[in-house]
């Protein structure tokens, strides 16, 4: 399925959100660097030929208001994830936050089109298994660049399996649909990166690297993080 290949967009996120506190990493978090490097190169080659002119034209071509309307949607499907992270985590509070946005924009924000759960006051939660593995005691092993998937590590990894966002698109049943849907979730994730870029500085992949690592830590803990300084 196509949702398997998402190349390394993410990381171009990361880096834009975390720039001014790195974490900065070392052979300890690290220790793979001489594979992860070319790794990490033909992931950017494959991307730079693919995804950019994919995600540069579907920039150009669609209008901001449906762009929204398309990020708010994927956004909405991604509550699930939440929802059932908060739960596995202890954190009802945050789960019934999770709920009452997934009502909210299912329902008068039509299928998550528009995100009215967050104009009411309902901040939207990320979660994802990683995490929850994380808060289970997981360690999380050496940072670790995948083919096609990008930035990881052994932990992350394991926690993409039981996706639930994953899942319920794999479950629509029609195949053109399931991959339309899909590709078009890629196609407006890569777009919206596409400003972050410009923010990488120096070498890449160590930008990418301790981008990926400080977001990580960050989520883990609830943006409760020891500045290094």
């Amino acid at each position: 399925m196509l949702g398997k290949h998402i190349f390394s967009v993410f990381s171009l996120s990361l880096a834009a959100s975390f720039m001014p506190s790195m974490v900065i990493a070392d052979e300890t978090s690290d220790p793979w660097e001489s594979v992860n490097r070319p790794i990490a190169s033909f992931n950017d080659t494959v991307d730079k030929y693919t995804l950019r002119p994919l995600a540069k034209g579907y920039d150009y071509v669609t209008p901001a208001v449906v762009d929204d309307g398309i990020t708010n949607f994927f956004k909405n499907i991604g509550e699930l994830n939440n929802l059932g992270n908060n739960v596995l985590q202890g954190k009802l509070h945050n789960a019934g936050v999770d709920t009452a946005r997934l009502l909210i924009n299912s329902t008068v924000g039509l299928l998550g089109v528009f995100d009215v759960a967050s104009h009411a006051g309902l901040v939207r939660n990320e979660e994802d298994f990683g995490q929850t593995l994380a808060v289970w005691g997981v360690s999380s092993g050496p940072y670790v660049v995948v083919p096609l998937l990008g930035p990881s590590t052994p932990r992350d990894l394991a926690g993409r399996l039981p996706d639930a966002t994953r899942i319920a698109i794999g479950n629509v049943d029609h195949v053109p649909t399931r991959n339309s849907i899909t590709a078009t979730n890629i196609i407006d994730t890569r777009a919206g990166l596409l400003e972050s870029e410009k923010l990488i500085t120096g070498d890449r992949y160590t930008f990418i690297r301790n981008a990926y690592l400080q977001r990580r830590d960050f989520l883990i803990n609830d943006g409760v993080v020891e500045d290094d300084f």
